[in-house]
């Protein structure tokens, strides 16, 4: 049977913590949990569970606290958990199976991450697998009978285990500081990290969050071909920012260069806002048409679905066509350009 490790960061978490360690006993060998500056009575509820408690300065980086917190683990595999994850009884039963039944070769188990729409997240799905299991000690494996390699991929096991995440607030203010911090540091963003700033922006941004992201938006539409998902993305990001600061200039650069090439869910979105905010519905009318069936979504599937769906009955409705709303919203026909036909 495997050996696991427990290993999460925590800061106060006070109303938490006690509900998933509960969820969590039984299913591991060790318990570690690092404190990167509670003031609650964090500290006190996870000694009641493990006397591997650890403090770490916090240094700004999640990935600092996280590899000291994996530094501490001594078991076979390290699980690695948050504060505001719970496991039911139903998946504790799958997490022993697979202890029972793990080989020794799979090096990362993925889990099901749920409940990720219950609150205003970047999420588009309810739950999504994500690595949760990692194997402390890698053995490093030749393959190939000729011109031998050192096998570099991982092997993975996706499991049919559901954690449910249950968090007491959004943390999308801690998460753009976070980001603004790495820009104002002039420090270079990943891939993977630009799209999870990206969807932060979208989902959470407020204006002054764009205004601190639009050197970093421009210069990444700048490195990027107008029809690539990286200078749709930004465009659509840069148009919100010039509506909510009426920069004509600004919405005009990005709105029609992004339009011209592919265009986006997210990008026909924010023009028809526009044309929405001046009255002018027919025309916001044609935008949410190109959101809903031209364009494809690249950040929030509800840009190209529910959203422009529920502004276009807006914008029928203030031109007193009810009948539209059911005759062409309703069927989801294409011939929305007719209102203009009709006023």
């Amino acid at each position: 049977m495997a050996t696991i490790s427990v290993c999460m960061i925590v800061k106060n978490e006070e109303a938490v913590l006690e509900r998933c360690l509960n969820s969590l006993r039984g299913l591991y060998e060790e318990l570690i949990i690092v404190d990167t500056g509670s003031v609650d009575r964090t500290k006190e509820i996870a000694a009641r569970y493990t006397d591997k408690l650890f403090e770490f300065s916090w240094t700004g980086s999640f990935c600092d606290a996280r590899n000291f917190s994996f530094s501490k683990a001594s078991c076979e595999y390290i699980y690695a958990a948050d504060a505001d994850e719970v496991i039911d009884e139903e998946n504790r039963s799958r997490f022993l199976t697979l202890k029972e039944a793990l080989l020794p070769e799979v090096e990362i188990v993925q889990m099901y991450y749920g409940n990720q729409l219950a609150q205003t997240s970047i999420y588009n799905f309810d739950q999504e697998l994500r690595p949760k299991l990692y194997k402390r000690c890698r053995e490093f494996i030749w393959q190939e009978p000729i011109h031998e390699a050192v096998r570099l991929e991982p092997v993975v096991f996706d499991s049919d285990i559901v954690i449910t995440h249950l968090p007491q607030g959004e943390h999308a203010d801690r998460d753009l500081a976070a980001f603004e911090q790495m820009l104002e540091r002039g420090e270079a963003i990943s891939e993977r990290l630009r799209d999870i700033y990206l969807r932060e922006l979208y989902f959470m941004g407020q204006v002054d969050n764009l205004k601190k992201a639009s050197f970093w938006l421009e210069a990444l539409c700048e490195a990027n071909a107008p029809e690539s998902d990286a200078f749709q993305q930004a465009a659509a990001l840069l148009c919100r920012k010039a509506v909510l600061t009426e920069d004509f200039t600004l919405l005009l650069k990005y709105g029609l260069k992004g339009a011209a090439t592919k265009g986006s869910s997210e990008l026909c979105l924010e023009l028809g806002k526009y044309f929405q905010e001046k009255k002018d519905y027919a025309e916001a009318i044609l935008w949410y048409h190109n959101a809903i069936h031209e364009t494809e979504s690249l950040m929030a599937l509800k840009a190209s679905t529910d959203e422009p769906r529920e502004r276009t009955k807006a914008c029928y409705e203030a031109l007193g066509m009810q009948e539209e709303i059911h005759t062409k919203l309703g069927t989801g026909k294409s011939d929305l350009f007719d209102c203009e036909k009709s006023m």
